[in-house]
């Protein structure tokens, strides 16, 4: 059972898929999956080839965007504000546990012009808690 949680009609976070969840992410009009979790990090988790394959054999696209412990980078914000622009149904994201997903498309919603409150919100509805990431968030939407 897929454990997508929805973060804005058109975005769903979810721990780790597995070619199976594809199914459901079909039912739920999913377009794009992307892929933010560092392949390795779980030897024993299907890898972004094998997500890769199966999301385009459900006629889904699909981005790799791996956030490690790192951070997330301005370059990643970009990248998926512009395949969420570019995207004409529900996106999944998905890492280990959803968080780093979720992270991410919150600091790309709101550096795309959607206010930190209601982002936060959206994200906590859906389990997840942005407090390590407000700041940054606050500082996106100064500008």
């Amino acid at each position: 059972m897929s454990d997508f949680r929805r973060l804005s009609p058109d975005m769903l976070a979810s721990p780790q898929i597995t070619p199976a969840d594809l199914d459901d992410a079909k039912a739920n009009d999913v377009r794009l999956v992307v892929n933010n979790r560092p392949d390795g990090e779980e030897p024993d988790a299907p890898q972004s080839a094998e997500i890769e394959a199966a999301a385009r054999s459900h006629g889904m696209e699909y981005l790799y965007l791996p956030v490690t412990h790192s951070g997330i980078s301005a370059a990643q914000i970009d990248a998926l504000n512009h395949a969420l622009e570019n995207n004409e149904g529900a996106t999944l994201g998905y890492c280990r546990s959803g968080t780093r997903s979720t992270m991410l498309w919150a600091l790309a919603r709101v550096k795309g012009g959607e206010a930190p409150d209601d982002v936060a919100r959206a994200a906590a509805e859906a389990g997840y808690d942005l407090t390590p990431i407000r700041p940054m968030m606050d500082m996106l939407a100064a500008g």
